[in-house]
């Protein structure tokens, strides 16, 4: 009986570990992923992301900064619509949800070796505009300039290198998604551009995966 008392003991130590690793906490990264061949006039993407996620044909076309006060969970991030802003996730929820009413594919990364001064740095960038630009140093961000920006070693180094963005699918196809959405905001796709993007940051060594679920 004590030795079935130590071993019922054991697995819940390591539930409650599992558990821990689970929670979201500031510094966290979200990133917000859709089908390939999703497009900005589509009515129903629920389907379409539960095949996607099976066969890995995934676009990675936002990335968020999360920030856990209390009960609220914040998002920090730069987007067209509020420019770089913080707000509270159900905003984040709202604005993202799809006209099915589903979400899109979430998932929550976290830096390998511990938390950083990710949160405050990005909070001196807020009411910068968005870039539409996808410019270095122009006074406005978008979504992965504003952490490659903020996330700094110790002594004030980015740690997510800049690189050729790179918005083609593992086909070397452009997504659908992209070329809607740089025609609405009459901008050329800055395809080779040097600077960061969702879909190679997510694949960074420099992070582990924490979650599907935020809430």
């Amino acid at each position: 009986m004590k030795r079935l008392f130590v071993m019922i003991a054991a697995v819940a130590l390591l539930a409650g570990c599992a558990a821990e690793k689970k929670a979201v906490r500031s510094g966290d990264l979200l990133f917000v992923a859709i089908p390939a061949d999703y497009s900005l006039d589509s009515t129903d993407i629920s389907s379409g992301i539960a095949a996607a996620t099976g066969d890995g044909k995934l676009n990675y076309i936002h990335t968020a900064i999360l920030e856990v006060s209390g009960d609220t969970t914040w998002v920090i991030d730069a987007t067209i619509k509020h420019g770089v802003d913080r707000h509270p996730y159900e905003t984040f929820v709202s604005d993202f949800t799809l006209k099915d009413g589903s979400l899109p594919y979430l998932e929550v990364m976290r830096i390998k070796d511990g938390p950083r001064e990710l949160v405050a740095n990005a909070k001196k960038h807020l009411g910068e505009p968005y870039d539409i630009w996808f410019a270095p140093d122009n006074g406005a961000m978008y979504c992965t300039e504003l952490v490659r920006d903020c996330y700094l070693d110790a002594d004030g180094n980015k740690l997510f290198e800049a690189a050729p963005m790179n918005f083609k699918d593992s086909s070397g196809e452009m997504p659908k998604y992209w070329i809607q959405l740089f025609e609405r905001i009459g901008s050329q796709i800055p395809q080779g551009e040097e600077g960061t993007n969702p879909q190679d940051m997510r694949q960074s060594p420099l992070l582990e995966f924490v979650t599907n679920t935020v809430k």
